[in-house]
């Protein structure tokens, strides 16, 4: 079984649009459960959490109506902005529904965790055991490490391997002492997704070796039961083919067994985002 736990879905040609991506991008077209399944390569996956990618809030219903009428997607990470008066109604209006996983916060709510009301509104989450998505840059993990300390009982999961560069090379040591500390908190996972886009070439290597340095110190942080596989599907495409980094990570984690492997791919997001999976 394989969940990838990072796909973006959505429809510019609705009425309404799309905020993002923008109409020049190379990925600004209609992206649906349908586009995913028909890669080469993702036949192996059984299933999909959708993370947001619209900051408006209906379109937290317009995937869940999605996730309503294909069984694909197991798992829906939203967009609810925290630090406002209007954050526990809004999240209470998706937080019933039993695709809804959690939020995704950008990294803007890091430089400064202590305010407004964003403690509190990120303590809510773990009170209804829903995780917390973090776009978390290099100057910003030490942020996600305090934030751990203050809500220990919330799942964190950050995601694109906490944003360093990727160039076959021993990663920047900073980070590598960063993903240390958060390696040391039980409530953190590591979201092994979008590696090729921060690779320094475009189009991103198709070589294990090339990637390993990185994976090999994620590995030694979090380990075997707290990373998880994200391709950032379509994002991804900017860098290079789906199928490319589904094999270099495939080619990593069966080196480890196949149990690892199993975690990996799917055991490890189940834990994350309390998927309803055997």
């Amino acid at each position: 079984m394989i969940i990838d736990t990072h796909t973006h879905f959505y429809d510019p040609h609705r009425p309404e649009g799309v905020p993002w991506p923008e109409g020049d991008s190379p990925i600004y077209r209609t992206v649906l459960p349908e586009h995913f399944r028909a890669l080469p390569g993702a036949n192996a996956v059984t299933g999909t959490v959708v993370v947001e990618a619209s900051e408006w809030l209906e379109d937290n219903q317009w995937l869940l109506d999605l996730a309503d009428q294909d069984p694909f997607i197991v798992g829906f990470v939203g967009h609810v902005r925290p630090n406002q008066p209007q954050f526990p109604e809004q999240l209470e209006r998706f937080a019933s529904h039993p695709h809804f996983c959690g939020i995704r916060c950008h990294r803007q709510y890091l430089d400064d965790i202590e305010a407004g009301s964003f403690l509190n509104d990120i303590a809510v989450l773990a009170d209804r055991n829903l995780s917390l998505d973090l776009l978390a840059g290099l100057d910003q993990l030490q942020s996600v490490a305090q934030l751990s300390s203050r809500l220990p009982e919330l799942r964190i999961i950050v995601n694109h391997a906490g944003h360093v560069k990727i160039d076959g090379d021993a990663p920047d040591p900073t980070w590598l002492a960063d993903i240390t500390t958060l390696g040391s908190h039980a409530n953190v996972y590591m979201k092994a997704s979008g590696m090729m886009e921060l690779c320094a070439e475009c189009p991103a290597p198709h070589e294990l070796e090339y990637y390993r340095p990185t994976l090999d110190a994620m590995w030694d942080a979090f380990g075997a039961e707290r990373l998880i596989f994200g391709s950032n599907w379509p994002v991804c495409e900017l860098a290079g083919e789906f199928a490319t980094f589904l094999n270099v990570v495939t080619t990593f984690f069966e080196e480890k067994g196949e149990s690892v492997a199993q975690r990996y791919f799917s055991q490890n997001a189940t834990s994350a985002y309390n998927l309803p999976l055997g």
